[in-house]
């Protein structure tokens, strides 16, 4: 497995429209606009750092993965993602090493990616998201 690098850092947000403005016009990042995932619950919106991207997560659903993670810890940092090489080959080798996977196989992502998240339980309390675009 290779990570090619930190792709993003997925925030967890009420609202995408009230946080937004932090970023863009208090940070002067770039709002790449918004897509929804309707399989994930989610709607994100991303903006560029650097070689990296901020994700906001807002929920589509109350019972959606983010509206849950809100409901327990507040909004706030919900997941790293690396970006590797090849995400199928990444969760086999993983998986061979013990560490426990949330997806055995990779499902859709934002932006068209193929993205599979490791369980925090096996990554000291992270949840970490491979990505492979």
């Amino acid at each position: 497995m290779k990570v090619l690098k930190v792709d993003h850092i997925g925030i967890a947000v009420n609202s995408i429209d009230e946080v937004k403005r932090l970023y863009s016009e208090v940070l002067g990042l770039n709002h790449l606009g918004n897509e929804t995932v309707a399989e994930q619950k989610v709607t994100t919106a991303f903006f560029p750092v650097g070689d990296a991207e901020i994700e906001l997560l807002e929920s589509t659903a109350p019972d959606g993965p983010i509206a849950k993670f809100i409901e327990a810890k507040g909004q706030g940092v919900q997941h790293i993602a690396f970006r590797v090489d090849n995400i199928e080959k990444a969760l086999e080798e993983l998986k061979a090493r013990g560490i426990r996977l949330i997806d055995e196989k990779p499902r859709k992502g934002a932006g068209g990616a193929k993205i599979a998240f490791l369980h925090p339980k096996s990554t000291f309390g992270v949840l970490v998201e491979l990505s492979e675009r």
